[in-house]
């Protein structure tokens, strides 16, 4: 890991296309100049589906989005489709090094891991990578929480953390984006009443596969979600797992998604 001192934001509830825009500004600031790491806490208002990268905007029924308010956001990151309404956000922007994508993945979930288990919640890595090249095919493959990658973070067998990453290269510079939902509640699984299917057995299908193959901290532990505890343990979980210290960074107010610089 990088050496100390980290930055540590918490920007709170805002819209879809601040966090992403949010996310890649941090990552192309380090890209461009020398600064600090960052781990950064969000959430999501209004609620939102975010879309991987290359993913189709026509995966999703845009008219009911807009009917009920839910915005729809591309992710800087690849990926697939992700309802973002009950859980924590977070982001990693760090130099790379010589770190592979998956050792970074590794990296960054056992510090999760740590934190959850402060929490009270004992999380494990998945240890194999499906091959989804042949998932995709599938309808069925449209949300991101219908399978886990290597090294993404699970509660007995059951995905807990969806998490996406990104390398930004400036000159000799390589820097990481990677960013993640923790699941709080179980609003994620409205995500199937927004996909564009029509076949309601293949709707169907993907609401099973979601309640089988996700659990939620409430759900885990019996209780709301306190967030502002979940927030400092998983920030302690950063710091016993890789050895830094923080300093604050206040949060612009006035942030535009279009060309505003970070303080």
């Amino acid at each position: 890991m990088e050496s100390s001192p980290w930055t540590f934001l918490d920007t709170g509830k805002r819209s879809g296309a601040y966090n992403m825009a949010y996310d890649e500004a941090l990552a192309r600031e380090l890209a461009q100049r020398p600064g600090t790491p960052t781990l950064r806490f969000f959430e999501w208002q209004p609620w939102a589906i975010s879309l991987g990268h290359h993913q189709k905007t026509s995966d999703l029924d845009e008219g009911r989005c807009k009917a009920d308010g839910i915005d729809i956001v591309h992710r800087p990151t690849g990926g697939r489709a992700i309802f973002h309404a009950e859980e924590l956000t977070y982001s990693v922007v760090m130099a790379a090094g010589r770190k592979s994508i998956l050792q970074v993945y590794n990296d960054i979930s056992r510090a999760l891991i740590r934190g959850l288990a402060l929490y009270g919640v004992d999380a494990a890595l998945q240890k194999v990578q499906p091959n989804f090249s042949e998932e995709y095919r599938s309808p069925s493959s449209v949300p991101c929480f219908s399978s886990s990658a290597r090294y993404e973070i699970e509660w007995e067998g059951r995905k807990l953390v969806g998490s996406a990453q990104r390398r930004f290269h400036e000159g000799e510079r390589d820097v990481v984006l990677q960013h993640g939902s923790i699941l709080c509640g179980p609003a994620h699984m409205r995500l199937v009443d927004y996909l564009a299917v029509t076949d309601p057995a293949v709707r169907g299908q993907i609401r099973r596969t979601l309640t089988e193959k996700t659990a939620d901290l409430g759900m885990i532990t019996g209780k709301t979600v306190e967030r502002e505890k979940l927030a400092a343990c998983l920030r302690r979980g950063f710091e016993e797992a890789w050895g830094i210290t923080w300093e604050e960074r206040s949060v612009p107010k006035n942030f535009m998604h279009k060309g505003a610089g970070l303080p």
